[in-house]
């Protein structure tokens, strides 16, 4: 996934200035620890951050001049010195319910297991389905499909963009409403990190940049810092922009499901991060404190 989304920036790249090819920009891939992980909950070991780290450092240190990443995967507030300077137009940021003889999550069996790590998702797949068991499910986008089909579990849920960018939007069963899954703040968007005041890479990114992206998912992110959240807590948020108007709905809930806490709001354009930022306070107030204690940073 992440080199699919880095052979994106380098095609952008070159499409947007006469005169730069292929050959002018280096691919880097960079392991990080989340990569290695692979047989336990990210949770457990320091979320996000795990797929940054690595990244940030040698960004930091000149030896890279950008970073790709998933939106989604990025800490609400980053390292000194660095930047997120573009987001590339947003992919479908809705979720996918993959299984094999269901068409839904409604019609699988009472007691089905369904494979996630994310409490996010588990907890709003309990609310549609209190019978439901959920496993921890880890490795790459094939890995997970693979396993599945082999019948370790009934059903999965991915992010729609990462199979639509990896020519897999075929294996999905059905897309999850926003009513039924609200996504994580900042899913299906492709966001460019790199070092403040950077005037040159500001200068090359600058024609990639999709404004009404930008505009949402920084509401979006707004919610989460707000909050103090880490990639443990069960966050949703969306928002969108069009007409010069920021509409934005957060959900917080208890990872079993039974507890749920919404938000909802708009705002001009310009005061995306602002509309955000209350919406987090909101939730702050709706939440059970002890529940916000506990995900937080």
């Amino acid at each position: 996934m992440a080199l699919a989304q880095a052979d994106e920036t380098r095609a952008r790249l070159v499409a947007a200035h006469d005169g730069l090819t292929e050959c002018d920009i280096e691919i880097i891939p960079i392991k990080t620890t989340g990569d290695s992980i692979r047989d336990r909950p990210l949770l457990l070991e320091g979320g996000k951050g795990l797929f940054t780290k690595e990244i940030e450092d040698l960004l930091l240190a000149g030896e890279i001049d950008l970073a790709v990443h998933s939106t989604k995967d990025m800490p609400a507030a980053l390292p000194g010195g660095l930047i997120l300077a573009v987001f590339l137009e947003r992919e479908d940021p809705r979720d996918a319910f993959l299984s094999l003889g269901v068409a839904s999550i409604k019609d699988l069996p009472k007691g089905a297991v369904i494979g996630t790590s994310s409490l996010r998702r588990q907890a709003q797949a309990l609310r549609l389905r209190p019978d439901l068991e959920i496993v921890p499910y880890r490795g790459n986008v094939e890995t997970r499909i693979k396993k599945m089909k082999k019948g370790e579990v009934a059903a999965i849920f991915l992010a729609a963009a990462g199979l639509n960018r990896l020519g897999l939007g075929h294996e999905i069963t059905a897309l999850m409403s926003y009513e039924e899954m609200l996504p994580a703040p900042g899913q299906g968007a492709i966001c460019i990190e790199a070092r403040e005041g950077d005037k040159e890479t500001a200068w090359l990114l600058k024609p990639l940049n999709h404004e009404p992206t930008e505009l949402a998912v920084r509401a979006e992110r707004a919610v989460s810092l707000a909050l103090g959240a880490s990639c443990r807590m069960p966050l949703a948020a969306h928002a969108s922009f069009s007409d010069n108007l920021v509409k934005a709905r957060a959900a917080l809930f208890s990872p079993d499901g039974k507890q749920a806490w919404t938000v909802a709001g708009k705002a001009y354009g310009e005061n995306a991060e602002a509309l955000g930022s209350r919406l987090g306070e909101e939730l702050l107030k709706k939440a059970d404190p002890d529940l916000i204690r506990e995900f937080r940073v």
